[in-house]
């Protein structure tokens, strides 16, 4: 249960640190956002009051006049033409249009402001809106009102425009009231570049988090792996022992019966039995304790050079002729003169646990190949089954120690998990490695590869 709550509570962890880390972020980009606006909106309203202090311009002068021109050949009597009486309101109609064109091509505030700006040392390029309030038609004895916002629905303005001034203008054909605004075209650029520290602070601290967590994570996914190996190998060692154990006990129990003690040859016979099953006891406790001491030291080996094609297939027949009558083993050895160094004892080992697992975890009718060949600088030994498979998920922990396939028909089969270990270990010792291709349902094939002794 604990294993189960450590992950959900470090992922819910990791998700409350990116949604509290992307909370600051943008309450800072907030933030920075409206100081920028409000910074923007004083330095143009200080350059609008300049300009026209100082130069007595108000950036609109051309436009006005050109739209002075425009208005005087508009008749208040062809003006009443443009006003809709369903809804009192002018509507993209041809006039407003015009009024709008002559004030937004023929305006030069946006230039002056862009001047100003970069005067004082601010970026951006500045882009400009105009929204009409109002637009009345005059003539020398009344005036037209064309065009009227208040009359209209009220739409809020975009809050990324900075409201620059309000000018109310009149001339001899027209009085216009209109508003100016402008926006900061790179403002995120200019953002991001204030906050690029902040970003990446934030940035990298989350991935430390990150990366912590996913370490912490595998690392207690190990731990679960090797507790299950550990658990698993400990139930496997126990079966492993009872069994002889439990056939010593049965056979010297046996030995004290009256009518045992009469009979010589059966006295004989459990005697041997006690032999076998304490030579097999030895045996799996040697295992252990070989292993134990291969983890403190290192793999010690009597290396010897000797001519290798010979040994491998003496290891091959004598276990042809000590192992399952229905497995059919071949062989295929071209090692003629073929020299490399070993420890024959070792060597012999590794076959013999290569064979037997060939055999063990192969159907009814077991068919084995052996191949042996050189490929100019190493001798590789292939041994080739027709048994159940191994899964590319066990394949990557095959050749680990106490490792043990958990699932199908392979589990049947006795084993502490340490015989594929024990010939990674061997190979390792002569500077050699062992390859694995499987595939379920189709057989295995080991490759053991060592360098060949060079004369």
């Amino acid at each position: 249960m604990k294993r189960k709550i450590l992950p959900i509570a470090g992922i819910t962890s990791v998700i409350v640190l990116i949604a509290v880390q992307t909370f600051i972020i943008g309450q800072i980009w907030q933030q920075k956002n409206e100081l920028f606006l409000l910074n923007s909106r004083q330095l143009s309203q200080q350059a609008v009051a300049f300009y026209d202090t100082e130069y007595r311009i108000s950036g609109f002068e051309k436009a006005l006049d050109l739209l002075d021109d425009y208005s005087s050949g508009i008749s208040l009597k062809d003006a009443k033409l443009y006003k809709k009486e369903d809804n009192k309101q002018l509507t993209n109609t041809a006039v407003l249009k015009e009024v709008y064109k002559l004030l937004s091509e023929n305006q030069e505030l946006s230039s002056l402001l862009t001047k100003y700006f970069r005067s004082h040392g601010a970026d951006g390029n500045i882009n400009s809106f105009i929204e009409i309030s109002s637009f009345d038609l005059l003539d020398f004895n009344m005036s037209y009102n064309l065009y009227n916002r208040a009359e209209l629905k009220e739409t809020p303005p975009d809050k990324g425009k900075i409201l620059v001034s309000r000018f109310k203008l009149e001339s001899n054909y027209y009085r216009i009231s209109f508003d100016y605004y402008i926006d900061i075209t790179d403002k995120r650029e200019i953002l991001f570049r204030e906050m690029s520290i902040s970003l990446i602070l934030s940035t990298i601290s989350t991935l430390i988090v990150l990366i912590i967590f996913l370490m912490a994570y595998r690392y207690l996914l190990e731990e679960k792996r090797l507790s299950d190996l550990k658990t698993d190998f400990i139930n496997n060692m126990t079966h492993e022992l009872k069994t002889p154990l439990s056939t010593i006990t049965v056979a010297s129990k046996t030995l004290e019966l009256e009518q045992i003690l009469s009979d010589r040859d059966k006295i004989i016979s459990m005697a041997r039995m006690i032999g076998k099953q304490s030579l097999n006891l030895n045996h799996l406790i040697n295992l252990i304790l070989e292993i134990s001491i291969w983890e403190r030291t290192e793999f010690e080996a009597e290396i010897k050079q000797m001519e290798v094609g010979p040994m491998l297939q003496e290891i091959v027949d004598s276990f042809r002729a000590g192992y399952r009558e229905d497995a059919e083993i071949t062989s295929n050895i071209n090692l003629d003169g073929v020299t490399i160094k070993a420890d024959v004892t070792y060597f012999t080992t590794m076959i013999n646990n290569l064979l037997s697992n060939a055999v063990k975890f192969s159907p009814e009718n077991c068919k084995i190949q052996i191949n042996a060949i050189t490929d100019g600088s190493n001798i590789l030994i292939s041994i080739t089954d027709n048994g159940i498979g191994i899964s590319k998920s066990d394949q990557k922990h095959i050749f680990e120690k106490f490792y043990r396939v958990s699932h199908g028909d392979i589990h049947k089969t006795k084993g502490l998990g340490l015989g594929l270990y024990y010939v990674s270990r061997i190979a390792g010792a002569h500077k050699g490695s062992i390859e694995l291709s499987s595939q379920p349902g189709k057989g295995s094939t080991f490759t053991v590869k060592i360098p060949i002794e060079q004369n």
